[in-house]
């Protein structure tokens, strides 16, 4: 009889054999010269630096829309908050079915176009017309009836059809940087541009939508909400639709993938080998439960605390200048943190803690007169100003990070399995969804929010509900911030390690490029560049 292999803390925590952590130095040695190359060129073109930035624009342009999303199903479309909170949570549920399908398809996938670029092409086109319908409902689904049923089998579905495309494209879509690349320059490049432009289409819609809401409340104009919404909708998706289908065709992928993956109930535990990510995952876990109420708390406190849109404009003005050139302090706080990641990404995220609870400071000077109004103004500007100039360091740091972690994977495993540790990490958002919707329906109540009185200045009439509206919008999330930059102090993925890890990690890549030589024309011009440099 043949012996079963012996199961030891290795098997679920230890490299794997052909990975680049442990495979034979000898082998590798032979490629260090264009590993270090490949770690150090530069290989994107000018068009693969900016096209991802035009498909982030309409990213950005469809999710500053979608903040507005639960005033949307409340407000515009008129359903009753219990039903939208009890659809959130359907589709959640849905989700845990959804996602490990996808997440383990697409890491099986290998093709001559490569892993993640079919996927966006095909899923853009279903996702963004699925948010233009969405968004464009209450045209045609217009009543007063908060009960209507056919109202909520129409959000229902079409949540149902987003979130099933959304899997599908947006998994690939956030790994293709990774496969686009070796370079960490590169793709720090990339992410810079992603979030220079990502930020601009978002303040575009922030500073259009509510000046046209209040013209509108007040009878100053005659633009609908509903159309409002399916008129910005649709533009983000035909924007949507160009930047990522242009995405698919002219990015390339130029990493070298294992060519038969790991059985999937092994891939799948492959989290347990990366401890960064499981630190992450943890950290998730515990405060994935948390919730603010559900709804549009800020546009509540532009309207209705601040007074409107011309003070709301005062309010935000250091936040809107300070988010677009916070991209300029990425330098300076490379510079001022020696471009350690790890200690620059605490630093911002405990800068971001200590402006949030600034903001609790104006809670006491809540009130309808017009000095108490200037006070809460002042005290939001100075805060949500500090907030903002750290908003372009800590996103370019955070996702190179998140990069740095998928590439440690890799590392000691061999393999992306970047859907099928997907699984795991935002199965835990799932799993706790109908506590979060438990929590979001009790918050929402506890708050007092009358949503039937229509939003202007001081609507409500009761200073204690607003302090509770400033409370879910500037304070409650201090916990989950907290813990989740607690993993963080453990990472050691810096300095020479990182750079040793890269090294590894590309020899071996180049070490399979080259005995699968012909199998794809991208990487093989990759690899003879770097020779012949």
């Amino acid at each position: 009889m043949s012996e079963k292999p012996k199961i030891s803390a290795k098997t679920f925590f230890g490299a794997e054999e052909n990975s680049a952590a442990s495979i034979d130095k000898d082998r590798l040695f032979k490629y260090s010269d264009i590993a270090t190359k490949m770690f150090h060129t530069r290989v994107l073109s000018g068009k693969e630096l900016v096209i991802p930035a035009v498909a982030e624009f309409a990213s950005k342009v469809l999710k500053a829309v979608e903040v507005y999303q639960t005033l949307y199903f409340v407000n515009v479309l008129k359903i009753n908050m219990v039903y939208v909170t009890a659809i959130y949570a359907l589709i959640g549920i849905y989700d845990v079915l959804n996602d490990p399908l996808m997440g383990i398809v697409y890491d099986r996938t290998r093709t001559r176009w490569g892993k993640a670029r079919p996927y966006i092409l095909l899923g853009a086109l279903p996702y963004y017309l699925s948010m233009a319908i969405m968004y464009s409902g209450a045209l045609f689904l217009n009543n007063d009836n908060t009960n209507d049923p056919n109202k909520i089998i129409f959000v229902f579905v079409m949540l149902f059809i987003r979130e099933t495309f959304s899997t599908i494209y947006n998994i690939p879509r956030g790994n293709i940087l990774t496969l686009m690349t070796p370079n960490p320059k590169d793709r720090v490049t990339v992410s810079l541009l992603q979030t220079y432009v990502g930020e601009a289409g978002s303040q575009m819609v922030y500073a259009l939508f509510l000046p046209l809401m209040e013209l509108n409340n007040k009878g100053y104009i005659n633009f609908p909400l509903p159309a409002l919404f399916a008129v910005m909708a649709c533009i983000a998706s035909a924007l949507g639709v160009i930047g990522n289908v242009t995405m698919a065709v002219n990015c390339k992928e130029r990493v070298m993938l294992q060519q038969k993956p790991a059985p999937i109930e092994k891939s799948i535990l492959y989290v347990l080998k990366n401890k960064y990510m499981l630190r992450n995952f943890i950290a998730n876990f515990c405060v994935s439960w948390w919730a603010n109420g559900g709804y549009s708390w800020d546009v509540v406190t532009q309207q209705e605390i601040f007074g409107g849109s011309i003070q709301s404009f005062i309010a935000y003005a250091p936040y809107n200048a300070l988010d677009v050139l916070s991209v300029t302090f990425i330098p300076k706080f490379n510079k001022l943190f020696k471009n350690n990641n790890r200690n620059q990404l605490i630093g911002l995220r405990f800068w971001d803690i200590f402006c949030v609870i600034g903001m609790w400071s104006a809670i006491p000077f809540l009130g309808k007169d017009m000095k108490n109004r200037i006070i809460t103004m002042l005290i939001f500007a100075v805060f949500h100003g500090l907030n903002a100039a750290n908003n372009g360091p800590a996103n370019v740091v955070e996702g190179e990070i998140g990069r740095e972690i998928s590439d440690y994977t890799e590392y000691v495993t061999g393999e992306r399995p970047d859907g099928s540790i997907g699984i795991l990490t935002n199965l835990i958002t799932k799993i706790t969804s109908p506590l979060n919707a438990m929590l979001t329906i009790v918050l929402f109540k506890w708050s007092g929010y009358d949503t039937t009185i229509k939003m202007l200045p001081w609507a409500q009439g009761d200073k204690r509900i607003y302090q509770k509206v400033w409370f879910l919008f500037n304070g409650i999330e201090v916990l989950p911030r907290v813990v989740r930059v607690i993993p963080y102090f453990f990472y050691d993925l810096v300095g020479e390690k990182r750079e040793k890890m890269y090294i590894e990690l590309n020899a071996r890549r180049a070490l399979m490029a080259k005995e699968s030589e012909g199998l794809d024309e991208n990487i093989d011009k990759m690899i003879d560049m770097m020779e012949k440099n």
